[in-house]
């Protein structure tokens, strides 16, 4: 059974399953974070969906490079959760199935090339208090005990 974060299930909503991959980026002491500037501003375990026929790390690093320019390493996998979301950039309502990888950010290639984020370095404590999403604040938690 997948751990379930966020809002609950609303009842005769239909949705979509979207699978995806996000990381938890650690370097020394410092967490790499997305913010996302729109639709709402959040910060984020830098990732997204698994394109179709995509493999899931190819998936990570891609993902991680557009959200923050950053090139990546040594994915090691963590664990998965599930959140039931609107998500208004796609306007459809989804099952989002989040694979969560550990990584070390290695070399950065530019700026995000994904509109709307930014790359934000913090630490991993500040990060729990910052990150919007829970199930992103327990895999962090998890990551730093």
């Amino acid at each position: 059974m997948i751990k379930r974060y966020g809002e609950a299930v609303k009842p005769g909503q239909r949705y979509r399953r979207r699978a995806g991959v996000y990381g938890v980026l650690l370097r020394g002491s410092g967490l790499l974070l997305t913010h996302q500037a729109e639709p709402t501003p959040e910060f984020q375990l830098p990732g997204g969906g698994i394109d179709p026929g995509e493999n899931p790390i190819a998936a990570l690093h891609r993902e991680v490079y557009e959200e923050t320019g950053w090139h990546i390493c040594n994915p090691r996998y963590l664990g998965t959760f599930r959140r039931f979301t609107y998500m208004p950039e796609y306007d459809k309502w989804a099952e989002k199935v989040c694979a969560i990888f550990l990584a070390r950010p290695t070399l950065r290639m530019g700026p995000p090339s994904e509109a709307g984020h930014s790359a934000i370095w913090t630490t991993g404590q500040q990060a729990l208090e910052m990150l919007d999403n829970a199930g992103d604040r327990a895999m962090l938690a998890r990551v730093l005990r």
